[in-house]
């Protein structure tokens, strides 16, 4: 949601103000936009592979929506998980694994029903998590690349319109063409990586760490549970695991904390 309503904000402030400064026709130029966005698209192009480009939909999708991974919900699979698996033995756990929704989750424990080290199963869930970092880096690094190039090929559009403009300085009628595609294009290549690619690279890298701090958990509890350690003792390592690496949930919690102590004084 924040990412739609910063970009209608955006767009609705430039327009507005455009409008409110006068004469707003003047700011369409079908030739800037050849220039801005066309070069931008093809220098895009260029710097990565088809397989890569292809992505751009689903990366679309992923900046316009939010995470369906929900912290608590792992925290109390793996805590029910390491309930059972101290009842009943690790090999029970098998019967648990087709009900876990997460991939990497479920693959990490079943390699400790397989019986795996726990060294291998931590080097091999470390490993999966590099790879899926490395991707969600690439799918980055096409919107960073695009918040690079339009600002490029503005310039380039100034360039041109600037040549145009020199080559007919003995028409003064035909001074101001070349001097508004010069200006306009600077302003759509600034315009459109400022709100657009640039923020969605970001969006992009906070939506990665995201995931990674989540996967990062479920390894500590995987871990924990080969280990055969206390559920509680679990449970609380992985809540301080969370309030760690994201103060502001750790300051929330004790907030509601505080209050409850108030409400039940009172």
């Amino acid at each position: 949601l924040s990412t739609v309503i910063g970009i209608v904000v955006g767009i609705v402030l430039v327009v507005g103000a455009i409008f409110l400064g006068g004469n707003a026709v003047i700011f369409l130029s079908l030739q800037s936009i050849m220039i801005v966005l066309g070069g931008t698209l093809a220098g895009t192009s260029v710097s990565f592979s088809i397989s890569d480009l292809k992505k751009m939909p689903s990366l679309l999708k992923i900046s316009f929506t939010d995470n369906d991974i929900d912290s608590d919900n792992i925290i109390e699979i793996l805590v029910n998980l390491a309930k059972k698996a101290r009842r009943e033995g690790l090999l029970t756990l098998e019967q648990d694994i087709e009900e876990i929704d997460d991939p990497y989750l479920e693959k990490g424990i079943q390699l400790v029903v397989d019986g795996t080290e726990p060294e291998l199963v931590k080097d091999i869930m470390e490993t999966r998590l590099a790879y899926m970092e490395s991707r969600h880096s690439r799918g980055k690094a096409i919107f960073d690349k695009m918040g690079q190039l339009s600002p490029a090929f503005g310039m380039i559009g100034t360039l041109i319109g600037l040549i145009q403009m020199l080559s007919e300085l003995d028409d003064p009628s035909k001074l101001g063409a070349g001097m508004a595609v010069a200006l306009i294009t600077t302003l759509y290549g600034a315009f459109m990586a400022n709100l657009f690619f640039i923020p969605l690279a970001n969006k992009l890298k906070v939506k990665s760490e995201e995931e990674i701090l989540i996967k990062e958990l479920m390894i500590e509890g995987i871990l924990s549970i080969q280990a055969g350690e206390n559920p509680r003792i679990i449970e609380e390592k992985l809540q301080a695991f969370l309030a760690e690496e994201q103060p502001g949930k750790e300051a929330s919690e004790e907030q509601v904390d505080t209050s409850r102590v108030v409400g039940e004084n009172a």
